[in-house]
């Protein structure tokens, strides 16, 4: 894969010493193109204008984390407007196949680290993060928000559903619409995206060595961080969690709503991206470790 000579060019010019032999690319993040020199440097490069604006709001989330965060995060060495970049983080992602995978003593610390890195994060001074101004996340979801996505869920997927997942979409909608179910609108700083790819694991350590790309962090509910956990390593893992983390009990069934709407959002992008049977496989029938809504803690 051709790396763009600009790209190049913005990573000599920072980096005059390094000889640039070893170089990958990953183009499939949505925001940005991310080079790897040498596995010692990630240069990340914005694809769009609104990505550059972003951009500039990560650089003020990693400054404020930094300071209450124990776990490795990305730490800003060259920062432009359309290019930056930090010592590469090792490890892999942390998979739901590779946590269990794990001895049953190993599989705990990371859990325990996992729940400590949630704990300092969602516990950032409310005051500090009004001195960084950090605005709300990219992932945050209000009420409306909500109802506007079941909306267009109707009018856009349930042509394309089997009747149980037409079913299963007005199940889990039904606690929100009645007023059982409220959605949180806390100013804490979230992480937004922590999917398994976000969260590293070192084989050799046999512990985790950092959380990366904080590009859709901000200020909303912490639930939305628990519903990635959920998406990716199931309740049960989530409740080993709770030991470390205080309070997840009152945030389960809002976790829960909000894995499930993921799913539909990307349904949506795979109708309109006309990807459909890629996007809507899951849709009702996941096999993930997720209780229904209301299911006691």
């Amino acid at each position: 894969m051709m790396i763009a000579d600009r790209y190049l060019e913005k990573i000599r010019t920072a980096y005059p010493h390094l000889a640039l032999e070893n170089l990958e690319l990953n183009q499939d993040g949505m925001n940005n193109d991310v080079v790897i020199v040498d596995r010692q440097l990630v240069c990340r490069f914005p694809k769009t204008e609104w990505a550059k604006k972003h951009l500039k709001n990560e650089i003020e989330i990693l400054q404020l984390a930094r300071q209450f965060i124990e776990l490795p995060i990305p730490h800003l060495d060259c920062v432009a407007d359309d290019f930056v970049s930090y010592p590469f983080i090792r490890g892999e992602a942390l998979s739901r196949n590779l946590l269990l995978g794990l001895d049953t003593r190993i599989q705990e610390k990371v859990i325990e680290q996992l729940g400590g890195f949630y704990q300092q994060l969602h516990s950032i001074p409310s005051n500090a993060i009004a001195d960084f101004n950090i605005p709300p996340s990219l992932a945050q979801c209000s009420r409306e928000d909500a109802i506007e996505l079941y909306d267009r869920v109707e009018q856009i997927l349930f042509p394309h559903l089997w009747k149980h997942q037409r079913t299963w979409v007005i199940e889990h909608f039904e606690p929100l619409i009645n007023g059982t179910l409220n959605l949180d609108t806390s100013t804490v700083l979230i992480h937004g995206d922590l999917g398994c790819y976000h969260i590293l694991f070192d084989r050799d350590r046999q512990c985790l060595s950092g959380i990366i790309d904080f590009g859709t962090a901000g200020t909303g509910d912490p639930a939305i961080d628990f519903a990635a956990l959920l998406d990716n390593h199931g309740e049960a893992v989530l409740k080993r969690m709770s030991k470390y983390y205080s309070g997840v009990e009152k945030l389960i069934d809002r976790a829960r709503f909000r894995a499930g709407i993921v799913w539909l959002q990307w349904a949506l992008l795979g109708v309109q991206n006309n990807e459909v049977e890629l996007l809507l496989a899951h849709i009702g029938s996941s096999a993930r470790d997720i209780q229904p809504i209301g299911t006691p803690w």
